[in-house]
């Protein structure tokens, strides 16, 4: 530890292996995980499907430059763009490195308009990644703090505010395009209002700009449907994707469709590791999984007996404000800050995390069964009564 830059309050734990929804640290006690690391883990640990198609993958070849046709990558792209309603897919590494591709993506669109400084709309409490642009495009003063001059082009309004979006388009003429999470995951599990999202697609159509959905922590399946602007039935320009896709194998994908698709030509974007094909085997498995497992329908089911579960256990509780989420994605909001409820959490043989203080924050694998939700309840349950009880 001693030579890692501290860029991480790291807990005092660490973790030797994992079975399923389980995991067990290096002195042998086990956790239920109610996080996944952080919506990654999709399918849980060690699952047997995943681990041997990674195993042989791993045995064939790792890596070759996108120099080359790599079979996984076009297979990828095929699934995803049918899955999403898409036309073409670009791979990467992370979540930012998505949202870098469509912040470049919107400014080339932007210039091939025409606009010499192209802006794109962000929202309050979003969170797009850590690199300066997605940095920038975040509403997170101390993520932000100390690495200015940040970079320009966006112009914030509150979420789920279509009117504040409108007094934009009326008022900015460089606007080329509207940037938003599906479910704010670091932002305290906010949801995007339906009418919302169908209301910003009709202005994007009507002001010919581009709609972006940031579904890095929502998509592949964690909301219940494979992505989450489906629960509105709307038709997003640009989808981005990281976190759950590969089941803990890294990897990104910036998909586009219409008005933003065939802008980006050879030299314009790319990725040394991107798509490459341990990571899109990863992919292709752990969406197969998905599909064969009908963890889509598992994670509606098993998000709702979380939330009814929690919503029993704390009924009558004061200083419970909300508890919501869609599928595996769920947000409890305390009317005070919570962070210490991690470590206690910890000392019970739970996974969870706090967002934006006041809000717990649950990303079980979409594996989590019936018997596991219920036993988050008890002991989630008990803990947060607890700590509104002496705090």
């Amino acid at each position: 530890m001693s030579h890692l830059m501290n860029t991480y309050a790291r807990l005092p734990i660490a973790f030797s292996h994992g079975d399923g929804s389980w995991v067990t640290d290096t002195e042998g006690k086990c956790y239920l995980d109610a996080l996944a690391g952080i919506a990654v883990s999709t399918l849980g640990h060690n699952h047997p499907v995943l681990v041997a198609a990674i195993a042989a993958q791993a045995g064939r070849l790792l890596h070759c430059s996108n120099l080359y046709r790599i079979p996984q990558q076009e297979q990828l792209a095929d699934k995803l763009a049918e899955l999403a309603g898409m036309d073409e897919v670009f791979f990467c590494n992370s979540g930012c490195e998505a949202n870098e591709a469509a912040i470049k993506l919107a400014r080339f669109y932007g210039h091939q308009q025409g606009v010499e400084r192209p802006a794109i709309v962000v929202m309050e409490k979003a969170f797009h990644g850590r690199t300066m642009a997605t940095l920038s495009a975040t509403a997170n003063r101390k993520a932000q703090a100390g690495f200015e001059p940040l970079v320009s082009g966006f112009v914030r309004v509150p979420y789920n505010d279509l009117e504040a979006i409108r007094a934009i388009a009326r008022s900015n003429q460089n606007v080329v395009a509207v940037m938003l999470e599906i479910v704010q995951g670091e932002g305290g599990v906010n949801i995007a209002d339906v009418d919302f999202q169908r209301g910003l697609q009709a202005l994007c159509d009507e002001k010919s700009w581009l709609l972006i959905c940031d579904e890095v922590q929502c998509g592949t399946g964690r909301t219940g449907t494979w992505f989450g602007f489906q629960h509105a039935a709307i038709r997003p320009d640009v989808v981005t994707l990281a976190k759950g896709l590969g089941g803990g194998v890294p990897i990104g994908a910036c998909l586009a469709a219409g008005k933003a698709a065939g802008l980006f030509k050879p030299g314009k974007h790319g990725s040394t590791f991107g798509g490459n094909p341990l990571a899109t085997t990863a992919a292709l498995t752990t969406i197969a999984v998905i599909e064969d497992e009908g963890l889509l329908d598992k994670a509606v089911v098993v998000g709702d007996l979380i939330r009814e579960g929690l919503a029993q256990a704390l009924v009558g509780q004061s200083g419970v404000v909300d508890i919501r989420g869609q599928g595996l994605m769920i947000g409890v909001e305390l009317d005070r800050p919570c962070g210490e409820l991690v470590n206690q959490a910890l000392a019970l043989g739970l996974l969870i995390n706090v967002t934006d203080d006041k809000v717990v924050r649950l990303l079980p694998p979409l594996t989590f069964s019936a018997d596991e939700a219920r036993e988050l309840v008890s002991r989630l349950g008990a803990l947060i009564g607890d700590f509104l009880a002496t705090r």
